[in-house]
């Protein structure tokens, strides 16, 4: 979450096209909202973020008892604001201005060592297809599957919840970030992926009629 608007959608590309599903906030409100909402894996948090500021977000979700990784964005240096941010209870820092490629480690680190008792969280099985989320790879039968960023985050979603059946509402808040793309763009986009997969993709991929999907495990 960050305050400006160009480094919050510079980071959402990078994290997304990395294969992960991002959230964007642009208020320290607006991202404890996400949080109860979305449950997230990592929190990038800017620190200077209008009404209340990211240390305080931070406060707050510890005084929830949420322990989600939080990896602070600041333009602040200091050992101080270091030493602060961390008796918060967060648990790095990536100094503005700052490399993507420095903040995609620092995120695959947190989240490695938050998945700590859960080693293959981000590799995920479903009948005869498998995702690897870390390595964005994603194979049906045995074979690689080329998909676009928007079909990976729609089957890890898929992948992510076996046996729910989703609506498209949903579909479209976490995969599209809350874009309004058109009542007809969720099944559009299962059609393309259920094609790419080839015949796992038609048995996997349950049609709820007047609701739907739903990912069939078995």
């Amino acid at each position: 979450m960050d305050d400006e608007e160009g480094i919050r959608s510079m980071l959402t590309m990078a994290l997304e096209f990395l294969g992960h599903q991002v959230t964007a906030a642009a208020t320290g409100r607006q991202a404890l909202q996400a949080v109860t909402r979305y449950d997230p894996d990592l929190i990038l948090l800017d620190v200077n973020l209008p009404d209340l500021n990211g240390f305080e977000v931070c406060r707050t979700l510890r005084d929830r008892g949420n322990a989600v990784p939080v990896l602070f964005l600041t333009g602040l240096g200091g050992v101080d604001d270091r030493v602060r941010g961390l008796d918060m209870g967060g648990d790095d820092f990536v100094t503005k201005p700052f490399e993507l490629k420095e903040v995609a480690a620092r995120v695959r680190a947190l989240l490695r060592r938050a998945g700590g008792g859960h080693p293959d969280r981000n590799r995920l099985r479903a009948g005869a297809v498998q995702l690897d989320a870390d390595a964005h790879q994603v194979w049906a039968d045995g074979r690689p599957v080329d998909l676009t960023t928007t079909e990976f985050a729609l089957l890890r979603y898929l992948m992510e919840n076996p046996g729910r059946v989703l609506s498209r509402r949903q579909i479209q808040e976490r995969v599209w970030n809350h874009r309004d793309e058109g009542s007809g763009v969720v099944d559009t986009y299962i059609y393309y992926l259920r094609r790419k997969l080839g015949e796992p993709g038609q048995s996997l991929i349950r049609t709820v009629r007047g609701v739907g999907y739903q990912l069939c495990a078995n």
